[in-house]
C-alpha cells in the first residue's frame, strides 16, 4: 500500500486533536495523568536518558518508562526501579522515535519545576528525553529528529514558541543537569531553520 504524504499543517491538526504521533512507536506508559482544567500546552522541554548511565541501545528506559524494570543487571537500576517517571517521547541514538504518553495528557517527567515565575511545569509542558548523557555529544539523527518534533509541536500548539523551549536543568537548577553540556543549543537552532524553511517551501511530511 502506497503512502499518501500529509503536510505539516495536516499532521500538526491530528497531532493537536488526537495528542498522538502517528509514524513512531507507541509504547504506552501508566505514569500519566489529566493535565489541570484551563491548562495550555505552552512549553517544550530537553532532557536526557540512559539506562544504564551511558550505556544506549537496550530496553531499559522503555521498560523504566512502563514500570517494568529488571533491577537485577545492574547495581543502578536498583536505585531507580521504584521510580514511576515518563516522558512524552524518547528520541533514540539513531533518531527513531517511542512515544510513551498521549501529548494531551500530563508526563511525569519534570518534577518540582518552574518556568518564567510558573510552576509545575508538567501541568503545561511536552517532555522529550534524547537518549544521552549529559557529556556525550548527541547524534545528528537526534537534532534532526528533535528538530521535526519541534516544528510540529509549535504548529499544533502555536504557545510553544522559540522562546519556551528549554533543558531540564533550567526548570529544576541545583536539582537536574540536563540535557547538559554536551548539549549543543546553536546547533539545535540550526536544525530548526533548516526544518522550518522545508516547511514553509513545501518540502512534504515531517519524518522522524
Amino acid at each position: 500500500m502506497s503512502h499518501t504524504k500529509r503536510s505539516p499543517a495536516d499532521q500538526a491538526a491530528s497531532l493537536r486533536r488526537t495528542g498522538l504521533l502517528s509514524s513512531v512507536r507507541w509504547c504506552p506508559s501508566p505514569n500519566f495523568g489529566p493535565r489541570p482544567a484551563g491548562s495550555e500546552i505552552s512549553l517544550l522541554v530537553v532532557h536526557n536518558i540512559s539506562l544504564p548511565p551511558g550505556q544506549y541501545g537496550g530496553p531499559e528506559i522503555e521498560d523504566f518508562f512502563c514500570n517494568r524494570l529488571d533491577s537485577s543487571g545492574h547495581p543502578y537500576l536498583e536505585t531507580i526501579a521504584e521510580m514511576q517517571v515518563s516522558s512524552h517521547v524518547l528520541v533514540r541514538r539513531d533518531g527513531h522515535c517511542v512515544q510513551f504518553v498521549n501529548f494531551l495528557e500530563r508526563a511525569w517527567h519534570a518534577g518540582r519545576s518552574v518556568f518564567d515565575g510558573c510552576p509545575e511545569c508538567n501541568d503545561y509542558s511536552i517532555g522529550i528525553e534524547l537518549e544521552g548523557t549529559d557529556d556525550d555529544p548527541y547524534t545528528v539523527a537526534q537534532y534532526d529528529a528533535l528538530a521535526g518534533l519541534t516544528i510540529l509541536i509549535m504548529e499544533a500548539w502555536p504557545a510553544v514558541t522559540p522562546q519556551r523551549v528549554t533543558g531540564h536543568s533550567d526548570i529544576a537548577p541545583g536539582r537536574k543537569t540536563d540535557p547538559g553540556p554536551a548539549f549543543d543549543w546553536q546547533y539545535y537552532q540550526q536544525c530548526l531553520s533548516v526544518r522550518g524553511m522545508a516547511e514553509r517551501t513545501g518540502d512534504g511530511e515531517i519524518v522522524f
